[in-house]
């Protein structure tokens, strides 16, 4: 018999996927409500900060798989 580590790389993608939508919806939510506070006409906020939010998960991501597996 074989012993095989258990592949535990469907949990690691799982909870990035999850980490990226908690932190999409967060910056969605935190971009609305700063629009509501300003009054603006363009939602700057709302577009702006999930726009940062996914620069920082990509960043997050690239460092992720960098990293030497063990």
């Amino acid at each position: 018999m074989e012993n095989k580590k258990p592949d535990n790389n469907m949990m690691r993608y799982a909870g990035l996927a999850t980490q990226w939508m908690v932190m999409l919806a967060l910056a969605v939510l935190a971009g609305r409500w700063l629009d509501s506070k300003t009054g603006w006409k363009f939602p700057l906020f709302t577009v702006s900060l999930p726009l940062i939010a996914l620069v920082v998960s990509l960043w997050q991501l690239i460092q992720e798989f960098n990293k030497p597996r063990k």
